[in-house]
C-alpha cells in the first residue's frame, strides 16, 4: 500500500474503571465502564471506521475495555496488547505509531488519560467544525473516541499532520 493513502486514527480513553484496592494496573471497569464501552463501539461501527489493527495497553481496565468494544463492529481488527501503552507519554506513543506497519489503513489506540487526550490535541494540525474545541473544553472522558485523518505513512506521523474528523462520548445525544 502506498504511504500517500488516507489514514485515521481511532483513539479510545478506556471505559470507566473502578478503584478497588489493587496496583492501578490491576483496576477493573466500573458497572458504568461495562456498560459505555459497547456504545462506543457501536457508533464507531456506525461511523463506518473499522481499524485494521488495535494496540491496546495491557491494563484490565483497558483489556475490558477492548473486549466489550470489539464485538460491536463488523470485522474483529488484529490485536496486540502492548505494555508501551500503559503510562505512555504523547512522545511514546508517537513512536508506537510510527513503527506500524504501512499495510495498515485505520488504527485503533486504546489507552489512557492524559496521554490519549494529549495524543489527539498534539496530532490534530485542523480540525472539522468545533470538535477541537469540544474536546478541550469537555476533556477526553472515559470511553471517550477521537477519529483523525492523516495522508502519509506511520514513519511520518508527528505533531500537527492530522485532522480531528470526529470526537464523542457515550453520552452525547
Amino acid at each position: 500500500m502506498s504511504v500517500e493513502v488516507p489514514r485515521r486514527i481511532v483513539l479510545l480513553r478506556h471505559a470507566k474503571a473502578d478503584w478497588p484496592e489493587v496496583p492501578d494496573h490491576d483496576r477493573p471497569l466500573a458497572e458504568r465502564g461495562r456498560k459505555d464501552a459497547p456504545v462506543a463501539g457501536r457508533r464507531l461501527a456506525e461511523s463506518g471506521i473499522n481499524p485494521e489493527l488495535t494496540l491496546c495497553s495491557t491494563a484490565v481496565r483497558a483489556r475490558e475495555t477492548w473486549k466489550l468494544f470489539a464485538p460491536e463492529l463488523p470485522r474483529r481488527p488484529r490485536t496486540v496488547y502492548d505494555e508501551r501503552l500503559y503510562e505512555a507519554s504523547v512522545g511514546e506513543l508517537i513512536a508506537v505509531i510510527n513503527g506500524v506497519d504501512d499495510e495498515i489503513r485505520d488504527l485503533l489506540i486504546v489507552g489512557h488519560n492524559p496521554a490519549i487526550h494529549g495524543l489527539a490535541d498534539a496530532l490534530a494540525g485542523r480540525a472539522e467544525g468545533d470538535t477541537l474545541a469540544r474536546m478541550n473544553r469537555g476533556g477526553f472522558p472515559t470511553s471517550g473516541v477521537a477519529v483523525l485523518s492523516l495522508t502519509g505513512g506511520w514513519k511520518s506521523v508527528e505533531h500537527n499532520v492530522a485532522d480531528l474528523v470526529a470526537f464523542w462520548t457515550p453520552h452525547e445525544a
